[in-house]
């Protein structure tokens, strides 16, 4: 058996880019930073806050949702699994990076002062309703990529 699962909670770098692959399948890429916070150990010692940047990619819905709803800045919640991918450099050198595919995003934190309630993106492709007014601690579920069952293990 074997598990391949992220999550991150993080801050979104830059706007996402959006472009369509074969069939005008749309994907998306965008940089998200995740920051663990800075601590004194008892030996009196300073640790300084530390932040990663992952490099996320959202397919097909997820894609076109992110191109509407999602900017730099932005607070998400990232599931996905990790990939890793190689090509060819103009040197001919073989370069390699690592992403998140992601399978569920969920924006997090407040809604923009003045706006208008976005639509709330449905995962059947069906109309699409306005979404619900959401309390300060709610997340607006942006979209999930499969419903698979979300029972764990334990």
């Amino acid at each position: 058996m074997s598990v391949n699962k992220v999550i991150l909670v993080g801050n979104v770098g830059k706007d996402p880019e959006v472009r369509y692959v074969s069939q005008d399948t749309p994907v998306a890429t965008f940089t998200l930073a995740t920051t663990e916070r800075g601590y004194t150990m008892q030996n009196g010692t300073q640790v300084p806050e530390r932040t990663d940047w992952h490099n996320i990619v959202a397919w097909r819905g997820l894609a076109k949702i992110t191109e509407s709803y999602i900017r730099k800045g932005t607070q998400l919640y990232v599931e996905g699994k990790l990939r890793t991918r190689s090509w060819q450099d103009q040197n001919g050198n073989t370069r390699y990076t690592t992403e998140v595919v992601a399978d569920d995003i969920q924006l997090l934190g407040k809604r923009p002062e003045g706006g208008v309630a976005p639509l709330q993106p449905s995962t059947n492709n069906a109309t699409q309703q306005p979404a619900p007014t959401p309390t300060p601690t709610a997340q607006t579920n942006l979209a999930t990529a499969n419903n698979e069952e979300n029972d764990l293990p334990f």
